[in-house]
């Protein structure tokens, strides 16, 4: 009993309508849609919409279509098109071959605009976009009536065909709606439903010198597909009093039913197209991918999966109420998707050599290392052992810090997978910078020999210096100054300017050297990383830190 009270409980407001509509016999099956824009790039937003539409027809055994609302010719592109299709197959919500177009409906659209100008509920508008305007009315005084409101049905008809056959220019005409002026509601007063737009369109050519407005479009790309249930977000829900009258006047025996969400809300990223497409322009970022960003593409170059960003909108939840997920869950979820995915592999970012001066020159060894000591099903790799390594400039300390267990003179710590090594001295450049550290090893304290003798400290990664291979390794932080938020007063953003450091001899152990583009590793003690998908050549990758290993971030109690 308990069990199935919890399981109420857990369920979401959309799928408790859902639940009723179809008990109700108001849909016999449920089909969802995704319809974005074809103007930008998918950020992380739009992939909890994804998410959930897709989710919802899986959940119930429904369908799931993608549709480009291509209604405005002037800001779409084919690139937009084709990157929106490979994020939302990335993200694995299965449109199968129902990839949909809403000019493919225009010539739909066109006669649902004549059969509401035939019923009198729609008519030609002499007013400019400016006139519209100024004639809407406020929050508290109504709109003033359309000079051209009475005009006959007949030559109603004949302005709009006209529109259609190309005779006014841009901005001349228009087709409104006929609702109610004074309506409380300011997206019912008269809207505009058609203006004429001399413009060639990505999919329909020149065809069409007439485009439909969004809201009168929208709703009858649902009700053509057969979408029973147009999830949206909340700016939305003001507008549905308009969508639900175009479906009524329209003639549809079962209209969809609009349901408003609240948006993705992330802490201290940037989002806004406007704001991303500057920042491409002006070459702070490399591109719309850019691992610094949020869009979907930027993620997946980055090294994010399709299951943690499930995970993240997940755990971020869905509601009516608008609320903000901390950046630091997003990371939180990346971490708990790779930590028993992915081999643990040894890097050096910053190297100082490592002279073993007991170790015979020349000689050298295959030692054996867990791929993940969590997942012994990753098994186990073979990593060169020999007289010169590398180490991280940070594991060695001439003069030690209070507390310090890393390698020092005199001190003794553990290589990973290998051999006690204890520092017996160091070689200097002219201005007294270290160059090598000197150690002396004990061949008893093989790692999986048994030695139960002496115990010390701390143990160090190292990559062997003959097999070391050299790569660019990128360290990726917040593209926002985190302490000072996103915007200034001016609406500038805040950038954080140490948002990307690149190690340029960065040296790692010669199992990445095949790494292939979009795999991904954790590097022991520094973080989990991917390898680049644009920049990275055959033998020479370039790897993109995906997070850091740890975070201060920690799940709310109910979380998991």
């Amino acid at each position: 009993m308990e069990n199935e009270k919890a399981a109420v409980v857990s369920r979401n407001f959309i799928e408790n309508i859902i639940d009723r509509d179809l008990a109700e016999g108001r849909y016999d099956t449920v089909c969802t849609r995704f319809p974005p824009e074809p103007n930008g790039y998918l950020h992380i937003g739009h992939a909890k919409s994804i998410i959930l539409n897709s989710g919802l027809a899986k959940e119930y055994g429904g369908k799931f279509n993608l549709r480009f609302d291509d209604t405005n010719a002037a800001k779409e592109k084919v690139e937009y098109v084709e990157s929106i299709k490979a994020d939302v197959e990335w993200l694995g919500a299965d449109f199968e071959d129902r990839c949909f177009f809403a000019s493919d409906y225009f010539d739909v659209m066109y006669e649902k605009a004549l059969l509401l100008i035939r019923k009198g509920l729609a008519y030609v508008s002499d007013l400019s976009a400016d006139e519209i305007r100024e004639t809407r009315g406020t929050l508290t005084e109504p709109g003033t009536n359309d000079p051209m409101r009475d005009r006959s049905v007949e030559e109603n008809l004949r302005l709009f065909e006209e529109m259609k056959e190309g005779k006014y220019e841009d901005g001349a005409k228009v087709l409104r709606a006929k609702i109610d002026m004074a309506s409380p509601n300011i997206n019912m007063r008269d809207p505009i439903l058609y203006r004429v737009a001399h413009l060639v369109h990505h999919n329909t050519g020149d065809k069409w010198c007439i485009y439909p407005m969004y809201d009168f479009a929208h709703p009858l790309e649902d009700a053509v597909e057969g979408i029973t249930h147009s999830i949206c977000t909340l700016e939305f829900e003001d507008h549905r009093p308009l969508y639900d009258w175009v479906l009524a006047n329209t003639d549809w025996e079962r209209p969809p039913r609009q349901i408003e969400f609240a948006k993705m809300y992330l802490t201290n990223v940037v989002t806004g197209k406007r704001y991303i497409k500057k920042l491409v322009e002006d070459g702070i970022v490399d591109g719309w991918d850019d691992p610094r960003l949020v869009t979907i593409a930027a993620l997946r170059r980055r090294g994010f999966t399709p299951e943690s960003i499930r995970m993240f909108v997940e755990l971020s939840g869905v509601s009516k109420a608008n609320s903000s997920s901390d950046y630091a869950m997003l990371e939180y979820c990346i971490r708990e998707d790779l930590k028993m995915k992915r081999p643990r592999m040894m890097a050096v970012l910053d190297p100082l050599k490592l002279i073993i001066d007991n170790y015979e020159e020349g000689a050298g060894e295959l030692l054996t290392a867990e791929n993940n000591l969590e997942n012994p099903e990753l098994g186990t790799r073979e990593i060169p052992f020999g007289r010169e390594l590398y180490i991280e400039r940070e594991d060695f300390m001439e003069n030690p810090v209070p507390k310090y267990k890393r390698l020092y003179p005199g001190n003794e710590v553990r290589l990973m997978h290998a051999y006690f090594v204890k520092c017996v001295g160091v070689d200097k450049d002219a201005d007294g910078h270290v160059t090598a550290v000197h150690c002396t090893y004990d061949p008893e304290t093989k790692a999986g020999s048994g030695f139960t003798g002496r115990k010390v400290k701390g143990t160090i990664h190292w990559v062997p210096a003959k097999e070391a291979v050299r790569a660019r390794v990128r360290l990726y932080e917040n593209l926002i100054d985190e302490e000072k938020g996103v915007y200034n007063e001016d609406g500038s953003l805040n950038l954080n300017p140490n948002s990307l450091v690149t190690c340029e001899e960065a040296v790692l152990e010669p199992a990445l050297r095949d790494a292939k583009p979009g795999e991904s590793f954790q590097f022991v003690r520094n973080g989990y990383y991917t390898t680049d998908t644009r920049d990275s050549k055959e033998g020479a990758p370039v790897f993109n830190r995906i997070v850091t290993m740890k975070s201060s971030f920690k799940l709310p109690a109910q979380g998991v």
